[in-house]
């Protein structure tokens, strides 16, 4: 691992938000208020079982549309703790349940979930690239991922403080210095937007589609973000591609594309 990835441990992630809970929501969480909102929004337009991981002390609850089953995570007991005051003063009957659980080993079935959403969690946890294989896992074929993050600048004044604070990624709770490219890893989601968020674009919306056989995902994924770059785009999709309808073909012939798929309807009718 290079010096730009200080090692963070699962430890260090517990202790850092066991003093961040109490006053969670009035400094982080206005920060973050912004991206939370856009990413329930988008969700509210779906259907079905959604998992919420890192949900931390509960803020996006209250803002999940009725007609969805919400699941949390979290590696935090403390703030746990909080999203459960917040259920039960709300009512929230529409979350089914929250748990103390690593992201990087969820304790669910495979494709359980049509949703899966992790705001702000990539930066903390000790193994993105393991916690991305986890989130790939238990959503549904033709379900979503969507991750909010903050994605570091190599230039600028930015990108200077934020290799001063990568080294104190275990203090501060979270890695300054984070490259995307660290969550283009899976081959079956397709990259179908990139938006930057207030404030500033300091934090960034990436939408994913699961689209088993999807074998250039992650390559397309990272063509994408570059030409992004270049250009200086604000939100566009990512555009469709040979090799992306050459995996599209392989895909229609896959039975196991298809049984998935069966299963996940079958899922979704039993719910209504």
């Amino acid at each position: 691992m290079s010096s730009n990835h200080p090692v963070m441990d699962t430890k260090s992630v517990r202790h850092a938000y066991r003093r961040w809970a109490p006053v969670y929501d009035y400094t982080f969480g206005q920060v973050a208020d912004a991206g939370r909102k856009h990413a329930v929004k988008i969700i509210n337009k779906r259907k079905g079982r959604v998992l919420e991981v890192g949900v931390g002390t509960g803020l996006s609850l209250p803002a999940y549309g009725k007609h969805l089953t919400v699941t949390g995570i979290d590696l935090s007991p403390e703030m746990l703790d909080k999203a459960r005051e917040k259920v039960a003063k709300k009512k929230l009957g529409n979350v089914d349940g929250l748990h103390e659980m690593d992201a990087s080993a969820l304790g669910f079935a495979d494709e359980s979930f049509d949703t899966v959403v992790a705001m702000y969690v990539m930066t903390v946890v000790p193994d993105p690239e393991k916690v991305m294989r986890e989130l790939e896992r238990v959503c549904a074929p033709g379900g979503e991922v969507i991750l909010v993050n903050h994605f570091s600048q190599e230039h600028g004044a930015r990108g200077f403080f934020e290799r001063k604070l990568a080294p104190f990624a275990d203090l501060i709770g979270w890695h300054a210095v984070f490259e995307p490219e660290r969550v283009l890893i899976c081959e079956d989601l397709r990259l179908a937007e990139r938006r930057p968020l207030w404030p500033v674009g300091l934090f960034t919306m990436l939408r994913f589609v699961k689209e088993p056989g999807f074998k250039v995902a992650p390559q397309a994924a990272r063509d994408f973000l570059a030409k992004g770059r270049k250009a200086g785009s604000a939100t566009e999709p990512v555009p469709s591609s040979a090799p992306q309808k050459e995996a599209l073909a392989r895909r229609m012939l896959d039975l196991d594309y298809w049984r998935s798929l069966y299963r996940r309807l079958q899922s979704q009718l039993a719910e209504r």
